[in-house]
């Protein structure tokens, strides 16, 4: 299924559900990654001026890939509701 993410709170909550639907803690995706953990939680925060690599290897990590396509109609309080 894909996700829309338009915000860095929904790409958190997005990385913070597929790793939970992964059964890995924090801990162990800091492993994967070669991130602390609390890098991890940043990211799942949202916290704005993520490194590309860090994202990148968080969605090596859960077998997940970024793919850009053209923007949908709908706004962000839309998609909001999905999370």
């Amino acid at each position: 299924m894909d996700t829309i993410i338009r915000t860095e709170k929904q790409l958190g909550a997005a990385l913070r559900r597929r790793r939970k639907q992964a059964n890995l803690t924090q801990e162990e995706m800091g492993a994967r990654t070669q991130l602390r953990q609390a890098t991890i939680s940043k990211l799942e925060d949202g916290a704005p001026a993520t490194r590309l690599s860090t994202l990148m290897a968080a969605l090596a990590a859960l077998d997940q890939e970024l793919v850009i396509r053209k923007r949908t109609k709908g706004g962000s309080e839309s998609i909001e509701d999905l999370f």
